[in-house]
């Protein structure tokens, strides 16, 4: 199972990008509310949430989480004990974790980046602590995968997918919903 927290404030299209291509890619994601079942988007739109985050277990059904933007819901999910616990599993388990835009500073902040190559919104690249900041688009090092906001959802939410499957299945997807090849 993929977990993409979604907290009041989010960027939407950093959440459900990755939601949508992930499910075209036969992954099982689940939305995961913080605070809630149904959360508030930075520009007005709610939804409906898969669970919350009180009902997530963390165990070895997790393949990834994904933590999008929105500097609200970025705050949001820094403040979720659930999100810092599943951060803290993660790393310990050797899974996959995404963020996009604004959230890489989390993973900075739990030094989580320490010795990786990432990417953030421009402005943050102060809290990648110990990462080796790159302007990319988005990167994969290792279990690591990030990207610098709203406009690069969809190399994101690829991106994602070669980590998880194959750059080729990545590349399907991509012809699929008519993504140049060399734009992710």
């Amino acid at each position: 199972m993929i977990c993409i927290f979604i907290a009041e404030g989010f960027e939407e299209t950093e959440a459900v990008t990755p939601v949508d291509i992930l499910r075209r890619a036969r992954h099982d994601v689940k939305m995961v509310g913080v605070g809630g079942k149904r959360i508030t988007s930075s520009h007005g739109i709610t939804v409906e949430c898969d669970m919350t985050e009180d009902e997530l277990v963390l165990d070895e059904n997790i393949e990834m989480i994904i933590l999008p933007g929105g500097l609200k819901g970025v705050e949001n999910l820094e403040a979720s004990g659930t999100v810092a616990r599943a951060l803290d599993y993660c790393t310990a388990h050797d899974i996959f974790i995404g963020a996009i835009c604004a959230a890489p500073r989390i993973i900075g902040d739990k030094g989580i980046a320490d010795g990786k190559k990432a990417v953030c919104y421009r402005g943050f690249e102060d809290r990648l602590k110990g990462a080796e900041v790159s302007y990319e688009p988005a990167v994969i090092d290792g279990k690591l995968i990030t990207a610098r906001g709203a406009g690069v959802s969809v190399d994101f939410a690829l991106k994602l997918v070669e980590a998880l499957d194959s750059k080729a299945l990545a590349d399907e997807i991509a012809d699929k919903v008519m993504i140049p090849k060399d734009r992710y």
